[in-house]
């Protein structure tokens, strides 16, 4: 579970404005937290199979995030793949 600490932290990477949560990138910024934490719990729950298609829908979700930010908005695109440590 993502705290509430760790979302803010994630939401202040790649807010547009101080209450921005909705925005293709803070939704991405916090989707790339959520996915690491269960990244990190399948590496040591091999046969959690459940928790492996949470975290395929999460990364299919970000994915789509991404596309539909490249391609309405390359500029922030581009600042948000690299404020996030992507690897496009």
């Amino acid at each position: 579970m993502i705290t509430a600490e760790n979302k803010a932290k994630a939401f202040s990477l790649t807010q547009t404005h101080k209450t921005d949560v909705g925005s293709p990138q803070a939704q991405a910024s916090v989707l790339t937290v959520r996915i690491k934490e269960v990244t990190e719990h399948l590496k040591s729950n091999k046969h959690d199979h459940m928790g492996r298609r949470g975290l395929i829908q999460m990364v299919a979700r970000r994915k789509k995030l991404l596309k539909y930010l490249e391609a309405n908005d390359f500029d922030a695109y581009k600042a948000t793949v690299a404020a996030l440590g992507l690897r496009k």
